[in-house]
């Protein structure tokens, strides 16, 4: 006898909960009694299993699905396949425009392939990360990308390479921004990388070359990447045109840091015709708000520049000189690195934005 020939009535159908109407979900069973099939073919056709199916039983089983509205289980469909239809994002804060960009990119790629992008937030705590990390592992998606800033591995646990390797284990393949993320005994991640010693750099020299001579830093904690390279870089172009990084102001990535940190420099005191460098344009715009509640004038008094170019820092006034990098276009080329077998990361171009924040001083001044 053959055995699609059967009657799945006989097989138990699970007690599904009732909605609010009083109807309820169909089911696999629901499925395989419409398609008049066995359970097993049914799971095999709408959970993703490798076994083949004839032709003729896929055909009635996919009918009789969408009639009956039926969802597939993706926890069935990852222990089918060993992985899930979903990419893991793992952000710093999702509130900060430079990962809300990143996340674009990503969405933008996922969407072209079927995928389904879920996004987890670190805060930049390794701990919280390791957690996130272990329950991802679970869920067996189909990549891993790491978005925030990378710690110095020197000074800082990071990302466990136990946790990614076990990651990997499972089918899943990791891509971090910025280089050296160790996935297991020397091997690290495929790496999307951001030029931003270099972009930091030119910014630097084109405010020399605008006049400015002493400049503040607003970074973040010594050790993390992002904000290391964006100092340095912007110190190395500054001084060769002349020009001197004066202190830096440590903090975090958040607004409020960067107010926080530009009213301590005032206290301190801060020299009409002083430039600041913020490390992103979400701490310059926190800096931005500390002169004007100082009552002093941004521009021709104290000069602000940034790094990301968010879309906030050309509608406030006045227009925040920045870097432009390419965040949507860098995700996307993140999912890239997760589906390409032969992924070659694309130049990412970055550009210096001048507008009114850094109007020029006179040379000499």
């Amino acid at each position: 006898m053959n055995p699609e020939r059967r009657s799945p009535a006989a097989e138990p159908a699970a007690d599904p909960a009732s909605g609010p109407s009083g109807s309820r979900a169909a089911t696999l069973h629901d499925v395989a009694l419409q398609a008049g099939v066995s359970l097993a073919t049914a799971s095999r056709v709408l959970n993703g299993s490798e076994r083949k199916v004839a032709e003729g039983f896929r055909e009635r089983v996919e009918r009789a699905a969408e009639a009956l509205g039926y969802t597939p289980n993706v926890s069935a469909q990852a222990t089918a396949r060993g992985r899930s239809p979903v990419i893991a994002l793992l952000v710093a804060d999702i509130a900060d425009p430079y990962f809300g960009q990143i996340a674009a990119g990503v969405a933008r790629g996922a969407d072209e392939h079927g995928l389904v992008v879920t996004i987890s937030i670190t805060e930049r705590d390794p701990d919280r990360e390791q957690r996130i990390l272990r329950a991802l592992r679970g869920q067996r998606p189909q990549g891993l990308i790491l978005a925030a800033s990378r710690a110095d591995l020197a000074s800082s646990p990071g990302t466990s390479p136990v946790e990614l390797e076990a990651f990997e284990r499972y089918g899943g393949r990791v891509v971090a921004f910025g280089e050296g993320q160790e996935v297991g005994e020397g091997r690290t991640a495929r790496s999307v990388v951001l030029d931003n010693g270099g972009g930091a750099e030119e910014l630097g020299r084109r405010m020399a070359a605008l006049g400015y001579r002493t400049a503040i830093g607003i970074g973040a904690a010594s050790g993390v990447r992002t904000s290391d390279d964006r100092l340095g870089g912007f110190a190395r172009g500054f001084e060769s045109g002349g020009g001197r990084m004066d202190r830096i102001l440590r903090g975090d990535f958040r607004r409020e840091s960067g107010a926080a940190a530009m009213t301590e420099a005032l206290t301190e005191g801060v020299e009409p015709g002083t430039l600041v460098f913020a490390m992103s344009d979400v701490v310059a715009l926190g800096a931005i708000s500390a002169i004007r509640e100082a009552g002093r004038e941004i521009g021709a008094d104290i000069a602000v520049c940034g790094f990301d170019d968010v879309p906030a820092s050309g509608d406030v006034t006045p227009a925040l000189t920045t870097v432009r990098l390419p965040l949507n276009e860098a995700g996307y080329q993140a999912f890239r690195a997760i589906v390409d077998d032969d992924w070659i990361q694309a130049a990412l171009p970055i550009e210096v934005v001048v507008r009114a924040s850094t109007p020029g001083l006179v040379q000499g001044r």
